[in-house]
């Protein structure tokens, strides 16, 4: 393949309806609003989780936005955990207000029963449990569409704001960027793997990725040093984490993914997709404040482990509760952060 696999991340879940969701979580969603739900908006289309995501309309006036997830999907854990950290986080960040919280036990009945929005132990042997975060409502629309330099630019002094406030980290507990790599199989030794014959090379990628295997590893083996840091980063800042509203604001969304890493980690990690998209990185990593005085191989190390890490499963069916759209981002992703790099260290032919 020649060129990049295409991903329209506008169009990559698959969530249900308003109507489909357990009658006890809806009671209980109204219950922790103190208002009845008048009207569902359509699910958002993006992301890669069967959680339920989509704006309500309530009976006396206010529209907000709900996630919801049941206990078999790891959306479940993951809006918990969006829960806790968004109250945490600096008035600095542009990130909608958590307004309410809902927990159900779903008995699979015609109603199931409804626990109450404070409750956080919930019987496991009461049936299927449910959670949902409700927050404000921002219209606004996904950047990246592909990248324009007004959006990109935007996006970019958005992250050294919010680097300004994160360093050192104002949330107690959280682990660093690398110790969340090495708790899932390892997937910084997955060039070393696909080198020693251990794992297959994914399919879709540059014919020239199987000759840079060797500098791909030792740039990996960087990771101890390249991901010293005591900010808190996003951990996962994609253009469909993203929002812009009518007044050019740039708001962040699903902080479930914190970590302790450089300040300028999340900031390079949407560089690789705005340059295929025609942007001049090098430039901006020139000029950014983010990346002033940091090693040019501790910024190639990771971009060199997102690589790995999207490399991994990447021909493999998607973890139950996830869309097939994940392998696609994951197979992009591997492609673009590749792809910068040839650019950076002269891979290409």
């Amino acid at each position: 393949m020649s060129t990049a696999p295409d991903v329209d991340y506008s169009a990559t879940s698959l969530r249900p309806a308003w109507s489909s969701l357990p009658l006890a979580i809806r009671e209980a969603v109204a219950e922790a609003l103190g208002a009845e739900v008048a009207e569902a908006g359509s699910p958002v289309s993006s992301g890669f989780t069967g959680g339920f995501a989509a704006p309500l309309q309530l009976a006396d006036g206010r529209r907000v936005f709900m996630k919801a997830s049941a206990d078999t999907l790891h959306s479940y854990r993951a809006y918990q955990r969006e829960a806790e950290v968004v109250p945490q986080l600096p008035a600095a960040i542009k990130v909608p207000t958590i307004i309410a919280t809902a927990h159900a036990v779903d008995d699979g009945g015609s109603g199931g029963s409804a626990a109450p929005a404070s409750s956080s132990a919930l019987s496991a042997g009461g049936g299927r449990r449910w959670f949902a975060v409700l927050s404000e409502w921002v219209p606004g629309r996904m950047p990246g569409r592909p990248w324009t330099r007004e959006d990109f630019e935007r996006v970019s002094r958005t992250c050294e704001q919010i680097a300004q406030v994160m360093e050192p980290s104002p949330l107690g507990g959280l682990k660093s960027f690398l110790s969340d790599l090495n708790d899932t199989d390892a997937p910084l030794q997955t060039p070393a793997r696909i080198l020693a014959g251990e794992a297959p090379l994914p399919t879709g990628l540059q014919p020239w990725v199987p000759k840079i295997l060797p500098e791909l590893v030792a740039l990996v083996e960087l990771a101890p040093e390249a991901f010293a840091g005591d900010t808190a980063t996003h951990g996962d800042l994609r253009p469909d984490n993203l929002l812009i509203d009518g007044d050019g604001t740039c708001w962040t969304v699903d902080w479930n993914w914190l970590a302790l890493g450089p300040r300028w980690m999340d900031w390079l990690g949407l560089l690789p997709v705005a340059q295929h998209h025609g942007i001049d990185t090098a430039a901006a990593i020139r000029t950014s404040p983010l990346a002033a005085g940091v090693p040019a191989d501790h910024l190639d190390c990771y971009i060199a482990a997102v690589a790995a890490y999207m490399m991994r499963n990447a021909d493999a069916p998607p973890p139950f509760g996830c869309t097939p759209a994940l392998r696609e981002h994951q197979r992009y992703y591997a492609w673009t952060f590749l792809e910068w790099l040839a650019v950076r260290r002269g891979w290409l032919p």
